[in-house]
C-alpha cells in the first residue's frame, strides 16, 4: 500500500473494501493497524463509518460484519484473539476512535435505530431526559430522509457495539455455541473493567502524543426545537470535566465523560424497549418505582377495575420485543459489574479533616450509577420479561439476571470467612437502603415469579430447581425482615 500522501480517501476506502474480499481475516486486521497508524485522521475519518458497520453490522442487521457473537477461542482461537487484540480499550479500533474524536468529528447515526420508544419520543420532538441525546438531533439535509443523531466517534462507535447485540440476533448462531464465551461477551467485560473500573482511575486514552489529552464533546446548539421531560441531571458529570483544563489532572476528572457515555449507551440500547407513555412518564424527577407500580397497576387482583385496564393499556402500547436469552447474560454481566464499581465506592472518613477535599467524579458516579441510570428501566425490563418469556427452563437466564440485582451483597469487596460447613449469612443492615430503594424489585417480581411458578410443570427438576434458587434467596437470614420493615416506610 502506498504511503499516506499519495492516498486520496476515496481510494483507500476503495482499497479496503477490494481487501475485505481478497484477504484473509488475521491479515486484514494488521493492515488496518498499519493504515490507522500512518494516515492522517482527515483520511481516516472518510473509512470510519464504512469500518465499524464491517466489524459490528448493518443496523437492519443484513450484514453480519465479524459476527462476534459467534466467535470463540475454543473453535476459532485465531481470529478470536485477533479480533480482541484490534478492539481492545487500548487496541488499534480505540486508537482511532480517539484519533478522530481529537479532532471533533461528527458521524450521523438514523433515529429510526433506536429503540421504539426512544425513536418515537424523538420523533414526536419530544427530548429524552437522558443526557445522551442532548444537541445530537438534526434535521435530514435536502432531499434526505429522517432524523439523525450527531454523534462524535466514540458514541458512534459504542452505539453500532451496543446495538448489535440486538440488530444481529437473528444471524445464525449454532447450538454448540455458548453466548458467554463468544468475542462479543468478553468485549462487553472488557469495557466494563476499563470504563467503570472498580479499582483506580479511568485509564487515558491511546495517543500518540503521550503529553497530550483527547477533549471532551463540546456541547452544542439544539438544531431541533424539542420538549424535555425532566429538567434533572441533563448530565452527572461533565462540569467535573470542564473545570480540568490541565493535561496533568487526574485522569478520572478528564475522561469520566467515557465512563458515563458508555453506562447510558448500553442502558439506553439494552433496556429501553417499553412503551412510550410509560418512557415519558418516567422523566419526571418525582416519578420513583412505587408510584410507578401504582399507576401501571401491574398485580390488580379485580378484573375489569381501573387497574386492570391500566395493566392491559401497559402492553397494548409495549414495544413487540422479544430479549433473547444472549441478551439477557448480557444484562446480567452489567448488573453484575455495576454492583461490583458501586460497592468499590470508597468509605466516607468518619470526621472531617482539613486536607479532606470533594469525592473525585469517578467516586461520584458510583454513587449514585444504579439508582439514577439502571433503576427504573431495569425494573421494566425484568417485568416484561417476567410476563412475557416461554413457560420453560430458559427463564433460568432471567431469574438469575433478577437475583443477581437483588443481591448486591455478594458483589461487595468483603468476603465471607470460610468453614468446613458453610452456613447462610445474615444480611447486613447495611444493605437496608437498597433494598427500601428496589422494594417492588423483591416483592412485585417475586409475586410474578411465583405466577410463573403456579403455571410451570414443577415436575421438571429444571423448572423445580427455579423455585429451589428462588427460595434459597429469600430465605437468607434478615433479608424478609428487610424487605418488610421496607414496605411499612413506604
Amino acid at each position: 500500500m502506498a504511503g499516506p500522501h499519495l492516498q486520496q480517501p476515496s481510494f483507500l476506502l476503495a482499497t479496503l473494501k477490494a481487501d475485505c474480499v481478497n484477504k484473509p481475516f488475521v491479515q486484514r486486521c494488521h493492515d488496518l493497524e498499519t493504515v490507522i497508524e500512518e494516515f492522517p485522521a482527515k483520511e481516516l475519518h472518510g473509512i470510519f463509518p464504512w469500518l465499524v458497520e464491517s466489524i459490528f453490522g448493518s443496523l437492519d442487521g443484513i450484514i453480519v460484519g465479524w459476527n462476534l457473537r459467534c466467535l470463540q477461542g475454543r473453535t476459532n482461537p485465531t481470529e478470536y484473539s485477533v479480533a480482541l487484540a484490534f478492539l481492545d480499550p487500548s487496541g488499534p479500533m480505540m486508537k482511532l476512535v480517539y484519533k478522530l474524536q481529537a479532532e471533533e468529528y461528527r458521524y450521523d447515526f438514523p433515529v429510526s435505530s433506536l429503540p421504539g420508544p426512544v425513536k418515537a419520543s424523538i420523533q414526536e420532538q419530544v427530548l429524552p431526559e437522558c443526557s445522551l441525546y442532548h444537541n445530537k438531533v438534526q434535521f435530514p439535509s435536502a432531499g434526505g430522509l429522517g432524523l439523525n443523531l450527531a454523534l462524535n466517534p466514540f458514541e458512534y462507535y459504542m452505539f453500532y457495539f451496543a446495538i448489535s447485540l440486538i440488530t444481529q440476533k437473528n444471524s445464525p448462531i449454532t447450538h454448540h455455541i455458548s453466548p458467554s464465551n463468544s468475542a462479543y461477551f468478553t468485549l462487553v467485560d472488557t469495557y466494563l473493567k476499563c470504563f467503570l473500573p472498580t479499582e483506580g482511575s479511568v485509564l487515558p486514552p491511546p495517543s500518540s502524543n503521550p503529553g497530550g489529552a483527547i477533549p471532551s464533546p463540546t456541547p452544542r446548539s439544539p438544531a431541533v426545537p424539542f420538549t424535555s421531560y425532566g429538567m434533572h441531571h441533563t448530565s452527572l458529570l461533565k462540569r467535573h470535566v470542564a473545570h480540568q483544563p490541565s493535561v496533568n489532572a487526574d485522569p478520572a476528572s478528564q475522561e469520566i465523560w467515557r465512563s458515563e457515555t458508555l453506562l447510558q449507551i448500553f442502558v439506553e440500547m439494552w433496556l429501553h424497549h417499553y412503551s412510550l407513555e410509560m418512557y415519558q412518564k418516567m422523566q419526571s424527577p418525582h416519578v420513583k418505582l412505587e408510584v410507578l407500580h401504582y399507576r401501571l397497576s401491574i398485580s390488580s387482583k379485580h378484573h375489569g377495575s381501573p387497574a386492570q385496564s391500566s395493566y392491559q393499556a401497559l402492553h397494548a402500547y409495549q414495544e413487540s420485543f422479544k430479549p433473547t436469552e444472549e441478551h439477557v447474560l448480557v444484562v446480567r454481566l452489567l448488573v453484575k459489574h455495576l454492583h461490583a464499581f458501586s460497592n468499590s465506592l470508597k468509605p466516607e472518613p468518619l470526621s472531617p479533616s482539613a486536607h479532606s477535599h470533594t469525592a473525585s467524579p469517578l467516586e461520584e458516579f458510583k454513587r449514585v450509577v444504579i439508582p439514577r441510570f439502571v433503576q427504573e428501566k431495569l425494573y421494566i425490563f425484568l417485568q416484561h420479561c417476567f410476563g412475557h418469556w416461554p413457560l420453560d427452563a430458559s427463564f433460568r437466564a432471567v431469574l438469575e439476571m433478577w437475583l443477581s440485582y437483588l443481591q448486591p451483597w455478594r458483589y461487595a469487596p468483603e468476603k465471607p470467612p470460610q468453614s468446613a460447613e458453610p452456613l447462610p449469612r445474615s444480611v447486613s443492615e447495611k444493605w437496608a437502603a437498597f433494598i427500601q430503594e428496589n422494594l417492588l424489585m423483591y416483592t412485585k417480581l417475586f409475586v410474578g415469579f411465583l405466577n410463573r411458578a403456579l403455571r410451570t410443570d414443577l415436575v421438571s427438576p429444571k423448572n423445580a430447581l427455579m423455585v429451589f434458587r428462588v427460595a434459597k434467596v429469600f430465605a437468607q437470614p434478615n433479608l424478609a425482615e428487610m424487605i418488610l420493615k421496607g414496605k411499612w416506610i413506604f
